[in-house]
């Protein structure tokens, strides 16, 4: 990491200089503010989290328990969502205390036993290196908290106001329009706070979703599963590997935790007739101990301690609007993410890992409108692009739940279950969302000069060197969720006649270049973190005919950055990796890691047509 930049740092480098409104910023919630996110669970933390970066954007997040979560349903962290840690600085830590999931392991019954289940298979879970990071399991509470820490260390200094319920908005006009009738939870004294956006992260029975008139649309598939975190005695072989059981009496999705001796089994409880009206809710924690010993049979469970347990029936339901644009609010004010959007089972892990993509692709547009950068037609693309990725989501869940339950004989063949999850390893994993066309995505006409970087989908990070220093390093590693746009630049070769030293004299000089027409005077590297990467070894590179814009000054002493100028690895090529043309080529990543466009390096004007309609100039 960096710093010293803005003077000597002995003590956390990673608590960054408050600025803004971190400077004088008071715990109590104000009566306005320019965004109001209405939920602290992970869309809410991760949007608070990326708007932290911007201290001149006044946010507040509330929610209406009185204290930090303390016990979270959601336990799967995905790759892609470690990914996304990784930018906000937690990635190494929560992968240190979480468990690491490798393996999957399948359970039938016996062909000559049927009354009894055994292994049947064991699948790799990233069989084909889909990220450099692992599939996780830890409590959805340290999620929140390493949030919260970020939030508080960024220059902000954010933190939630707890013990407020929502009641109710009114989008009205005027510098702060949105009215929001709020409860203190402690007193029931009622206020109202003014606000110029709110962000609904407040779950499936949304009050917020409500308020501007959305509805979750689908049904319920009548399957009910019993979920409960326990510590247990037992002979079953594989407790600590993931496991899908399938036996005569039912299913068991089983996922160890974190900490070496919890663990979580969902537990299939059947068929719930339409006229039920929820009674299944009513199940109790020994009817699903006693089920999931059936199940297991021939192995026992012996539960010690229940941690958490609930009953769920599964639902696949989409919001009919994910926000309040209409004829009269041609431009949005209030947006809906994660549940308030989108139900599903928990079968795929994907409800907490989708709905915090929901919060980092709103929480930079926010950012990007309420500082300046960019015009609010920006903010449309939010229900454009994920409401999309939300049908996708629901698809798949609605198919992968649905073998779950399907007993073995029913199947196409029998490996068919173990099948399917290799087949889709990457949508699970987070990686299938690719977004369209549109004024934030470009088109695919350049794909071909590198083809490892998909157009609409994430930047798949590989190991470079960086030149100033011989470390090796993952490219991506060093994007930070700062809510800056990067600028890969994958040279043609080495030295001054080269298309790649062309184009940084065109990105540095020319009036049309987005360095010169988007970046405020004083900062260079404040909207654009832009990098180079050579096709040779370090050895081979020379600082001195490196062009200058990939040493942008920084801080007050105006000191240059040696850490934009990279070049391969003996053991790890990028050009080849990613599929790299010998001619080079810009790659351009948005705040929230999308690729936003491929280039050609003898091209430079296209990179301004890139941000003709998402930034302004300054």
């Amino acid at each position: 990491m960096q710093f010293h930049h803005h003077g000597y740092v002995s003590t956390n480098p990673r608590v960054l200089p408050a600025a803004g409104l971190g400077l004088d910023r008071s715990d109590e919630l104000p009566d306005e503010m320019d965004v109001l996110i209405v939920g602290a669970g992970p869309a809410g933390m991760i949007t608070a989290a990326q708007l932290s970066m911007f201290p001149n954007v006044h946010t507040r997040i509330i929610d209406r328990r009185p204290h930090r979560l303390e016990i979270g349903q959601a336990d799967g962290i995905q790759a892609r969502s470690v990914e996304t840690f990784q930018a906000f600085g937690f990635a190494k830590e929560i992968t240190d205390e979480a468990y690491r999931i490798t393996e999957m392991a399948f359970w039938k019954p016996k062909a000559d036993a049927p009354e009894e289940i055994h292994r049947t298979a064991r699948t790799l879970d990233d069989e084909h290196g889909v990220s450099e990071f692992p599939h996780l399991i830890v409590n959805q509470a340290r999620v929140l908290d390493y949030f919260a820490e970020f939030m508080d260390r960024s220059p902000s200094r954010m933190k939630p106001n707890f013990g407020f319920e929502f009641l109710g908005l009114e989008v009205g006009e005027g510098e702060y329009p949105v009215k929001v009738q709020l409860r203190d939870v402690d007193s029931g004294e009622e206020r109202t706070v003014h606000t110029k956006y709110v962000v609904g992260c407040d779950g499936a029975r949304s009050g917020v979703r409500k308020a501007i008139g959305g509805r979750l649309e689908g049904k319920a598939a009548n399957h009910a599963w019993g979920v409960m975190d326990v510590i247990a005695e037992t002979d079953f072989p594989d407790i600590r590997l993931k496991c899908a059981i399938n036996s005569k009496h039912g299913s068991i999705l089983h996922i160890p935790r974190e900490g070496g001796y919890l663990f979580r089994m969902y537990v299939d409880l059947g068929e719930v007739d339409e006229n039920d009206n929820g009674q299944v809710r009513n199940t109790t924690i020994e009817e699903i101990i006693e089920q999931a010993n059936n199940i297991l049979s021939p192995y026992t469970l012996d539960v010690k301690e229940v941690c958490w347990h609930s009953v769920y029936e599964v639902g696949h339901r989409l919001a009919n609007k994910f926000d309040n644009l209409s004829d009269a609010c041609p431009e949005p004010r209030v947006f809906i993410t994660g549940d308030a959007c989108h139900t599903h089972s928990a079968k795929a892990g994907q409800g907490m890992n989708v709905s915090m993509q929901d919060g980092f692709n709103i929480g930079w547009k926010l950012g990007y409108v309420l500082d300046g950068r960019s015009p609010e037609t920006l903010l449309r693309t939010y229900g454009e692009e994920r409401k999309e990725i939300a049908k996708n989501l629901i698809d798949f869940d609605r198919e992968w739940s649905t073998l779950m339950a399907t007993p073995t004989e029913e199947l196409e063949n029998p490996s068919y279950l173990e099948d399917y999850y290799v087949r889709t390893a990457e949508f699970p994993a987070g990686f299938m969302t690719e977004y369209r066309e549109s004024s934030l995505t470009g088109n695919k006409d350049h794909q071909d000069l590198a083809k490892g970087f998909p157009v609409g989908k994430r930047f798949k990070s590989a190991q470079v060197c960086r030149v100033a220093d011989a470390n090796p390093i993952h490219l991506g590693h060093h994007a930070k969720a700062d809510g800056r746009y990067r600028i890969y630049v994958f040279a043609d070769g080495v030295g001054q006649d080269t298309k790649a030293q062309q184009w940084a004299q065109w990105f540095a000089n020319d009036p049309a270049s987005p360095q010169n027409r988007y970046t405020l005077p004083g900062d260079e590297d404040a909207m654009f973190d832009t990098k180079i990467v050579y096709p040779a070894l370090h050895t081979e590179v020379d600082l001195n005919e490196v062009p200058k814009v990939f040493f942008p000054k920084c801080g007050p002493f105006k000191v240059s950055n040696y850490e934009k100028v990279y070049s391969l690895l003996p053991d790890h090529n990028i050009f080849e990796e990613r599929e790299i043309a010998t001619e080079g080529a810009v790659v351009v990543v948005r705040p929230d890691q999308y690729v936003a466009a491929v280039l050609p390096l003898d091209a430079p004007e296209l990179l301004s047509e890139v941000f003709e309609d998402v930034l302004i100039e300054r």
